[in-house]
């Protein structure tokens, strides 16, 4: 999910689990493949047109680990 930008802010991209944020979303399916395709190829830069940081990919893999990726804590 990338954060609506403001007057000189910097878009910024978190793991939404919820997906009900405000701002611009992009799905990542639930396996490796789709992480490291969504975060390491680009993929998810250019879907959000902002800057992934590298934390992303770790994040999104312990959601998945805990099976919390469909936003159930």
């Amino acid at each position: 999910m990338r954060t609506p930008l403001g007057s000189g802010d910097v878009a910024e991209v978190a793991y939404d689990p919820t997906g009900k944020q405000n701002g611009r979303g992009a799905y990542v399916c639930h396996d490796e493949a789709c992480i490291i395709g969504a975060t390491g190829k680009g993929g998810l830069a250019r879907a959000l047109d902002a800057t992934v940081p590298l934390s992303l990919a770790d994040e999104l893999r312990r959601a998945i680990s805990r099976g919390t990726s469909d936003g159930q804590e």
